[in-house]
């Protein structure tokens, strides 16, 4: 007999137990997937515009309480309240694909002419797997949810054990809407669980973000089953700021990236490269800006920076500090008076820093960030293509041409300038290298949520 598994949520605020939840057996997830198989036919034959009003409909279902959002993100994930949950982010991202979705979804007509109908349309997968992870835990679900139902797929989404409550706020706000409970199930489920869903083609797409080591587990799941597995995994986002660059501009937006969300962003600025002449004043801001922080329990609306997610991932980002000085670096933040040596974790800003240290190169997630001088653009596209990793890169510049140019040589999936750490809807958020492959939001979103079915209809 299967033994139980559970799955626990503690809270970073105290370690507390926040959440526990029964995971599914395998014989019950695949029940969940059989049931998503039966409704999904009915439910890619309603109309495109009724199904675009009912994912409307749920977003502002959600919108109903965002009252507890940011309490409930606190306790799960340690955002501070002050910051008011991702309602915004998730409005914006579910709307802009409702509103592309006739077009991205209309069929290619080559050809309607007495003699042939010749047309590409856009047929669902079938059963979409969602595995979203903890950090954003409202805004990286829609990413895939919304226009994977909208295309006509029936979704299951299977949410990070840090957010448990997340997954199950959404089921809600969908269900309450009218979504049918079989088209959108929110499932808890163990890895090897997730594996055997995939592995024994009860799903038809797999969507995931988080660990490269979760993504290559998800590839094994999929291997020899042609199972579309989609993947946003680890990042080491880098910046350059370049000599004709807004000094105050890209301090400001530069160590906000790296220090947001206690620098738990899938694209947040992990390496600072910065042009040897700005180098001292860059410094001498972002450790001023650093220093203004508040660190404390993200429940007190004066807490500007809250704890980690969890204490395993503070000491990841205190090993890759602690390693870099040993090696040489110099830290510029002295030790915040709430740090306990846990989750609470004092951001900080490493100088001296090179590309042997771990800080430069392994995904860190935590509010640290390692800055170099650069004589040029030369030797800053050489250090930011240094790296396994290909999410987003940034340029601080006034010369759109330079960002343009700069942009074409860089190894990554978005080239940002003069801003960082946004995921615009319009445009497709992908990676490359150890990020993975897949195509988020956008047309292109929905062209990965389904797959091409050609009509080559002879009339004569």
């Amino acid at each position: 007999m299967a033994m139980t598994q559970t799955v626990q949520c503690i809270s970073p605020i105290d370690g507390s137990v926040y959440l526990e939840r029964t995971a599914l057996t395998t014989e019950a997830a695949v029940e969940a997937a059989d049931r998503a198989r039966k409704a999904q036919p009915d439910w890619a034959a309603r109309p495109l515009a009724e199904r675009i009003a009912l994912v409307r409909a749920a977003v502002a279902e959600v919108g109903k309480t965002t009252h507890r959002m940011a309490t409930e993100l606190a306790h799960q994930m340690g955002r501070p309240v002050r910051y008011g949950g991702e309602f915004g982010g998730f409005e914006e991202r579910a709307l802009h694909m409702a509103d592309i979705a006739e077009a991205a979804l209309a069929p290619q007509v080559i050809e309607d002419s007495g003699a042939f109908l010749r047309k590409i349309e856009r047929e669902p997968h079938g059963v979409v797997l969602v595995v979203a992870p903890w950090n954003y835990p409202y805004m990286t679900a829609i990413n895939t949810v919304a226009p994977a139902l909208i295309a006509g797929n029936t979704v299951l989404l299977k949410h990070a054990g840090q957010t448990l409550q997340v997954g199950e706020r959404l089921a809600e706000a969908f269900h309450a809407a009218g979504v049918p409970e079989d088209v959108f199930q929110n499932v808890v489920l163990g890895h090897d669980t997730t594996s055997a869903l995939i592995s024994g083609r009860h799903v038809d797409f797999v969507n995931f973000t988080g660990s490269v080591g979760g993504g290559q587990a998800m590839e094994r799941a999929a291997a020899g089953t042609f199972i579309p597995v989609s993947t946003e995994l680890g990042g080491k986002d880098p910046a350059y700021v370049r000599a004709d660059a807004d000094l105050d501009a890209a301090v400001e937006g530069l160590i906000d990236g790296a220090m947001f969300n206690s620098g738990q962003c899938c694209c947040g600025i992990e390496r600072i490269y910065v042009q040897d002449g700005l180098f001292n004043a860059f410094l001498e801001k972002a450790v001023e800006l650093v220093n203004s922080y508040k660190l404390g329990n993200p429940l007190d609306p004066e807490t500007t920076i809250g704890p980690m997610a969890h204490v395993r991932f503070a000491r990841v980002a205190r090993d890759q500090i602690e390693d870099a000085i040993a090696k040489g670096a110099t830290y510029h933040i002295d030790r915040f008076p709430d740090d306990d040596g846990g989750a609470y974790l004092t951001p900080q800003i490493l100088t001296g820093v090179n590309h042997d240290m771990d800080v430069m190169r392994e995904e860190t997630f935590g509010p640290v960030v390692g800055i170099m001088p650069v004589h040029d653009d030369e030797e800053a596209i050489a250090l930011m293509n240094d790296s396994r990793f290909g999410l987003t890169a940034a340029i601080w510049t006034r010369d759109v041409d330079a960002a343009d140019r700069i942009g074409r040589r860089l190894q990554t999936g978005t080239v940002f300038m003069n801003r960082c750490d946004y995921l615009d809807p319009a445009l497709c958020w992908t990676g490359c290298k150890d990020t993975g492959r897949g195509a988020g939001l956008s047309v292109l979103g929905f062209q990965a949520l389904t797959r091409p079915k050609s009509y080559h209809l002879k009339k004569e």
